[in-house]
């Protein structure tokens, strides 16, 4: 998302500071003109001093013109571009998908003595501060705007005919009407909450006689920024809501209640019987505390529910909507447990802290270091690892997990019955039958997963992994529905990074189960295949173009990763902290930044330059339709000029420019997840729910809904990209950008990720799939290492999906690093596994460049390795190729430009139906005012001339001053 900072401003400034020097020079040089004829005659110095002002008049008009024609003419370009609203209907659809995302994904996490429904409760009250401001979104790229109003919580309560306590609702807003800073720039992990203590007896008193039902809300928030949520308080700047204690001890973590939080919860369940938990929070909270309380029934989790999710809440709470969410992460008891606590934070290299690059947050100085972050857990990313660790004997499941992926609970009953496995030689199918066997009408999702052999020091394996899911309709009591499933044996193949350096499936027993978490299994059956499969050489999967090999060795690094191996036999070796901050000197005569890169490293010396500027009648109208390797595209490339692909390279920030020479018309691209926002002009869209809510549904349907929704917003906001969806992995809950993602599993986040780009795209809006790959965090120049089969396995996986099923054709490039290599300059990445293996078609832009690359990216790395272009506003620096004339460059550049204009002439812009807005340039504008200066300056030069001859004649011979 940008933000405009200081360092923006001198960018701008620098390019325009030629012009402004001229105009300088040209004023200084006019005044001392001025100044130097006052003692001339009078006619004279009229004339001198006339044509000095004029002189002035027209360095100005020409250094406007250099500076609107050159350093800010992209800025100006997204600034006044067509501006359109989005229309009532289209709004009304889009509010009307937003609330059934939050109706179906809300999540009843726990339901005791089925206190919910409240069908005979009126008046509710509501404890904790998040309840009078609570979180509707995150912050950064995937937040909302304040251009809709906002269903409150009291509003969706009242909505569905509850009363709420107004007295304690005032108290709240009384103590802080608006939460703390949290924005892009600015994080302030401060938790308002008044202790119990100003809390008076009268107003206790009066709730308990205005309701025997309380509703305590928590809350955490975080997003895109410079750090992730604090797993070490006593370092998060955090203020306490009393000067009597601490609100956490110094190595609390912020997913822990607070001490005013514990108090909060100790006085509600001391004064009610009935206790109803709101978990306002996109990351995972550890909850154990619930167990300690029999007056909390119920629990549900509703994280950021944009503009209108909140009044889900009171149809839920009231029983007008059945829930039907399922949890997309695991909640645990222990994060410190888990596997990646020593690991999940970045350290900064101790030897490269000379690299360090200085940029700006908020107008204050900020340095970024060199750092990394190893994955050690491997494939034992949440349920993975629980499920597994407890079949192993390392962990007590019951004692670890409290509510496991893929739980929610319903206010009716289902059984769901597997038939017997349909074989053939490469796939296997099998039905499913969902019967609601409640009182009430309801919706059920089937999971399935599959548990493969494990060979004691193999391959490494997860005992849950799931397969597909689907959500059945709305079933009335006694109504049943029947799900078919198909899947290519090759869905549960495992990826060998170190024998066979390929995909494979063990011989041995395949448990394919129907669960109703990743714990519970329902109904199951065995597929025994008797003999390995090896997916190597000519024999590779069906799903890929090019047979997947190893391609990421380099990024494996030094690490003991965990294995399953003798019950985990390595898991405290595994698990702990690094023992070295010490990047080794190999690597370090290989590791570049922007400061130490040769500009040349990836130039071919063998490279013959293409031909530009020819005249061959084509335009990029004439290309759509066409395959991506129909030989008339080299035609169009032909036209291009070297300068038309520099420039649409360096300033795809938020759209890709004209070029004239093909007749290409700009595109604009715009974020993001939650809501689209112009943040030139200032316009946006409603907010929906974060992307958790949307994988909490289970509803590949309401997936495709919400994709085209924000597809039909953005056309009639003249936008043709769409800075999402983000699909990264929620490998800690303590992720910053959590919210943006959709979960701890790549399966279900790229079914929904393909989804929601298959909805765009039925708009004729392209999708930009981000972060990719392995940006799980917040920060920059983190070097990230992974073994290949983690990588491919979860964290690509997701990419993978929404390439192959969704048929993505634009990705945004991540800010992390793939060992010490830029994923912007992992030709593995971006070109062998993204566009050979997966056959992806289209455009790779980077993230946010600034005017600097944020000192590690740049146009001659990026363009050599697959990506095509800067997501950069501002002319000059690292954005554009350093030499222009090599033919290797003009040759990324010409291939990244056919990327760019393959994906942009497939959008509704370039559709025969659509028609497009005719908006006049503001370049035309600004040639009309030149025009009409040069005649005013004409004009006056002719009333000068005249005046002097008038003044010489008339004056008398020899006057002076």
């Amino acid at each position: 998302m940008i933000t405009f900072e200081m360092e923006d401003v001198i960018s701008v400034l620098q390019n325009c500071a030629p012009y402004l020097i001229a105009l300088g020079i040209a004023l200084l040089v006019g005044i001392g003109v001025l100044i130097a004829v006052r003692r001339r005659p009078r006619p004279q110095k009229f004339l001198i001093r006339a044509q000095a002002g004029l002189a002035m008049v027209l360095a100005l008009v020409l250094a406007v013109n250099g500076v609107m024609l050159g350093g800010v003419s992209a800025l100006l370009d997204l600034s006044l571009a067509e501006q359109a609203k989005i229309s009532e209907g289209t709004m009304d659809t889009a509010e009307q998908t937003a609330l059934q995302i939050a109706e179906e994904g809300f999540v009843l996490l726990q339901n005791d003595d089925n206190t919910l429904p409240l069908t005979d409760v009126t008046n509710l009250n509501l404890f904790g501060w998040a309840s009078a401001v609570p979180i509707y979104g995150g912050t950064g790229s995937g937040g909302i705007n304040a251009l809709y109003d906002i269903v409150s919580i009291q509003q969706g309560l009242e909505q569905d005919g509850f009363s709420v306590n107004q007295e304690l609702l005032d108290f709240y807003t009384a103590y802080s009407a608006q939460r703390p800073d949290m924005t892009i720039t600015t994080q302030s992990w401060t938790l308002y909450e008044p202790p119990v203590d100003t809390y008076s007896q009268d107003m206790m008193d009066n709730a308990k006689e205005f309701s025997d039902v309380a509703v305590i809300t928590l809350g955490r928030l975080a997003g895109e920024g410079h750090n992730d949520m604090p797993m070490a308080m006593g370092e998060a700047g955090y203020d306490n809501n009393s000067d009597q204690y601490d609100d956490f001890q110094p190595d609390d973590h912020y997913l822990q209640l607070s001490q005013t939080e514990k108090d909060l919860v100790e006085m509600v369940c001391d004064n009610f019987d009935t206790v109803i938990l709101l978990v306002n929070s996109g990351n995972p909270m550890e909850l154990g505390f619930v167990d300690d309380y029999e007056q909390i029934k119920s629990v549900l989790w509703c994280p950021g529910p944009g503009n209108v999710g909140f009044t889900a809440l009171g149809e839920i709470l009231r029983g007008t909507v059945n829930p039907s969410g399922k949890s997309t992460d695991t909640f645990a008891y222990h994060l410190k447990n888990a596997p990646w606590w020593n690991n999940y934070e970045d350290y900064h290299y101790s030897n490269l802290e000379h690299l360090a690059v200085e940029g700006m947050n908020n107008g204050v100085s900020q340095t970024y270091y060199p750092s990394f972050t190893n994955y050690v857990e491997g494939i034992y990313v949440g349920y993975k690892f629980y499920e597994t660790a407890a079949a192993e004997g390392l962990i007590n499941y019951d004692a670890e997990v409290q509510y496991p992926f893929g739980h929610g609970l319903s206010y009716t009953t289902f059984t769901q019955n597997m038939s017997e496995l349909s074989l053939s030689d490469t796939t296997f199918s099998f039905d499913v039958t969902v019967t609601n066997t409640g009182s009430v009408a309801g919706k059920d999702v089937v999971e399935i997963f599959y548990n493969p052999p494990y060979l004691n020091g193999g391959v490494e394996k997860s005992v849950a992994n799931l397969l597909d899911f689907e959500k059945t309709d709305l079933l009335q009591p006694g109504q049943s529905q029947t799900l078919s499933f198909t899947f290519d044996l090759e869905d549960m193949a495992s990826y060998d990074y170190q024998n066979a350096k390929a995909y494979i499936l063990d011989a041995g027993d395949y448990v394919i189960s129907i669960n109703s978490d990743s714990h519970t299994i329902l109904d199951q059956r065995i597929l025994t295949l008797e003999d390995k499969v090896v997916y190597d050489g000519e024999e590779g999967r069906a799903s890929d173009d090019l047979t997947a090999t190893n391609q990421f060795d380099d990024c494996a690094g030094d690490v003991e990763y965990l294995s399953r191996a003798d019950h985990f036999a390595n898991y405290d070796q595994a698990t702990a902290a690094p023992t070295s901050t010490v990047m080794p000197q190999e690597l370090v005569e290989q590791y570049h930044l922007n400061s130490n890169f040769d500009p040349n490293t990836y130039v071919d010396p063998d490279a013959v330059m293409p031909t530009t500027g020819a005249d061959n009648g084509l335009t990029l109208a004439d290309m759509r339709g066409l395959d991506y390797d129909d030989p008339q595209w080299d035609l169009l490339l032909d036209q291009l000029t070297v300068d038309e692909m520099a420039n649409m390279i360096a300033l795809c920030g938020y759209q890709t420019p004209a070029m004239e020479s093909v007749g290409k018309l700009q595109t604009l691209d715009m974020d993001g997840p939650a809501a689209i926002n112009n943040n030139f002009t200032g316009y946006g869209s409603l907010g929906f729910p974060i992307e958790i809510v949307i994988a909490n549904t289970w509803s590949k349907d309401l997936a495709t809904q919400w994709g085209e929704a924000m597809g039909q917003m953005c056309v009639e906001m003249g936008i043709q990209g769409w800075y999402a969806p983000a699909m990264n992995t929620h490998r800690s809950p303590f992720g910053g950008r959590n919210y943006e993602y959709f979960s701890e599993d790549g399966v279900l986040a790229g079914r929904i990720a393909a989804s929601a780009v298959t909805g765009a795209m039925n708009k004729g809006v392209y999708s930009y799939m981000k972060h990719f790959a392995a940006y799980d965090f917040n920060g920059k120049m983190v070097c990230v290492w992974t073994n290949e089969q983690a990588l491919r396995e979860i964290y690509l996986k997701p990419f993978e999906i929404c390439v192959k099923e969704g048929n993505a054709n634009a990705v945004m490039v991540s800010w992390s690093f793939l060992g010490i290599k830029w994923t912007g300059e992992n030709s593995s990445l971006m070109n062998t596994v993204l566009r050979d293996e997966w056959g992806f078609r289209g455009m790779a832009i980077t993230d946010f460049f600034r005017n600097n690359g944020h000192g590690f990216m740049n146009a001659d790395a990026a363009l050599a390795n697959g990506v095509d272009g800067m997501l950069a506003t501002v002319e000059g620096g690292p954005n554009f190729v350093s030499d222009r004339t090599n033919p290797s460059s003009v040759t990324d550049m010409r291939r990244a430009c056919k990327n760019v204009l393959y994906t942009v002439v497939q959008s509704y812009l370039y559709d025969d139906t659509y028609q497009r807005q005719q908006v006049i340039d503001w370049r035309i504008y600004l040639y009309i005012a030149d025009a009409a200066a040069t005649i005013v300056l004409i004009g006056l030069e002719v009333i000068v001339l005249r005046s002097y001859r008038r003044r010489k004649a008339n004056a008398a011979p020899g006057a002076h001053d």
